[in-house]
């Protein structure tokens, strides 16, 4: 049986969809309070009619530290606390290729993915270590782990430096009691899929992970007991287009 999280308050960044708006669903149904932060104040308010009165919206871009600070700021005004952080935000871009990518792609790739997770990490740290306890959870992806052209180089590099940062965190900060996992999804279908150059059919979209599963992840992770961490997970789809491929090459 999953343990409660009544009176523990969750920050989910990139709330406004996918895996975190799961997420954010997830963590209010086991009790928590949920504050959802992207860019789009629309989306978040959705995600928030949803959930009821346990969730709060904080609109910023992640990519703008200054925008994240004042988003914490706001968290301990109001909650006094933050137990949970779903690091979530992150984006890809349909310029991916070397014989494509330019320079503004590959710095919106690497502050919309590394920067934007910093900062988060950056602003709930001073709360946690107060506490003496917390839950850091880092969207990286499988693409921080294997390099693939699918999800193209300055993605890959932006999510192998998070898995990186996310194990630094446990190196510096468990014996405040902090607890980092580094959660490497293989595809699942969110709106991130519409930046690939290639669309997808409804029975690809219909085999890969879905967003629910990571939010019921995101859970079992938040609610583990303070003495274990979960350093790093992987969750992917069990028909794997990568792994078929490789079959497929070597056959």
């Amino acid at each position: 049986m999953t343990k409660r999280l009544d009176g523990k308050v969750a920050w989910v960044t990139g709330a406004g969809s996918g895996i975190g708006e799961a997420a954010a669903v997830a963590l209010a149904a086991a009790g928590a309070t949920v504050v959802l932060t992207g860019r789009t104040a629309a989306k978040l308010e959705a995600v928030a009619a949803q959930i009821g009165t346990a969730a709060h919206v904080e609109a910023a871009d992640m990519a703008d530290a200054a925008a994240v600070a004042r988003v914490a700021e706001a968290i301990q005004a109001r909650f006094g606390r933050c137990d949970i952080l779903v690091n979530n935000a992150g984006l890809n871009i349909v310029e991916r290729a070397w014989t494509k990518l330019s320079p503004e792609g590959v710095r919106e790739l690497v502050e919309g993915n590394l920067m934007s997770a910093f900062h988060a990490a950056i602003a709930v740290l001073p709360m946690m270590r107060a506490q003496g306890d917390g839950v850091m959870i880092h969207t990286a992806s499988m693409a921080g782990r294997n390099v693939s052209p699918m999800s193209g180089p300055g993605y890959t590099a932006a999510k192998h430096a998070v898995v990186a940062m996310s194990h630094s965190i446990n190196v510096e900060e468990c014996a405040n009691g902090i607890r980092s996992t580094a959660m490497c999804p293989g595809e699942v279908r969110t709106p991130i899929l519409d930046k690939r150059p290639n669309k997808l059919s409804e029975q690809e979209l219909g085999e890969m992970v879905q967003p629910q599963d990571c939010g019921e992840l995101v859970l079992f992770l938040a609610t583990r007991p303070a003495h274990v961490c979960i350093n790093e997970v992987w969750i992917t789809p069990t028909r794997n287009r990568g792994y078929l491929a490789q079959v497929a090459r070597k056959l």
